[in-house]
């Protein structure tokens, strides 16, 4: 690994956690700060952003190739009279023939076995890919999958009505839906302008659900689970999640060490934990403290 992107409460958090990764020194690398903390609204931690760096190893100069050292070979012939000795033009045309005959037998074989290591490779990662397709099938997932069309229209909600006014201040053009299976409420946003409403990794979407639910929730009474989605990207955000956790699993099994994931909110933690609940082989627990708490997996 040549590279890596940390986020951390500060630049130096985020830094050394890339450090820690990469098994270099401060002087070994190029650091980019691609996003400065804040410290969040009004000192309540909403809207709180991390720092958000990019660590590269330094790439070593090359040196200059030394020439070979020409060496001169004396051949001595003895006289034969039974056969005639060839000419140096002729020796050195055979040679030369010989040589590219050599040349490209070599390449050609070269060749070969670079395209064989390029198919067992890809092989490979089908076998991974299709390994980790029949994992996760046995995974309970978190967040169920929801078939819209068997829920019930929202009607007049209180959370509904705040979402399409806060979406509308942002002059974003997206439609929105509400449905309820009877107990939990489910948003759904669709548009040419998701993107801004899902936000890097989730973010913008978590805090507008945040919200929401507190619009829902605020009057006490028993608590209503609120889902707001965007382009189905919580069921897809899940499956990568999911996917990353079984193939750090792996890497932990292999080198015998534990790894600490980058920050994660509470939800994405969850999927983590719940992914890896079933693997005898690793442990997973949560350290730090928002919004910097991440998952740690150990060899079990």
């Amino acid at each position: 690994m040549n590279s890596t992107e940390k986020y951390g409460t500060d630049v130096d958090t985020a830094v050394q956690l890339a450090l820690e990764e990469l098994g270099v020194g401060i002087d070994d690398v190029e650091v980019e700060v691609l996003d400065e903390p804040t410290k969040g609204f009004l000192g309540t931690g909403l809207g709180r952003k991390l720092a958000f760096v990019r660590v590269s190893k330094k790439v070593p100069e090359e040196e200059p190739e030394e020439k070979p050292k020409k060496t001169t070979t004396i051949r001595t012939q003895k006289k034969s009279k039974q056969k005639p000795t060839q000419s140096s033009g002729q020796r050195t045309q055979q040679g030369s023939k010989k040589n590219s005959g050599d040349g490209n037998k070599n390449a050609g074989k070269a060749k070969a076995e670079k395209t064989e290591k390029v198919e067992r490779a890809e092989r490979a990662a089908e076998a991974e890919e299709k390994s980790l397709d029949e994992l996760l099938e046995s995974v309970e997932h978190v967040t169920p999958a929801v078939d819209i069309e068997s829920l019930q229209d929202l009607g007049e909600n209180e959370g509904l009505t705040f979402l399409k006014e806060m979406i509308s201040a942002m002059n974003l053009e997206v439609s929105t839906v509400g449905k309820t299976d009877g107990k939990d409420v489910y948003m759904f946003i669709d548009g040419k302008d998701s993107g801004t409403i899902i936000g890097k990794r989730g973010a913008t979407l978590d805090a507008i659900q945040y919200l929401t639910s507190l619009v829902v929730n605020k009057s006490g009474g028993d608590y209503t689970r609120v889902v707001v989605d965007a382009e189905n990207y919580r069921a897809k955000r899940e499956k990568t999640l999911e996917k990353l956790a079984m193939r750090m699993a792996d890497k932990v099994v292999r080198s015998g060490r534990s790894f600490k994931l980058e920050p994660m909110n509470p939800y994405e933690r969850k999927v983590i934990h719940a992914t890896l609940q079933k693997d005898g082989r690793v442990v997973t627990r949560s350290e730090g403290q928002d919004p910097a708490r991440r998952v740690v997996i150990d060899v079990k």
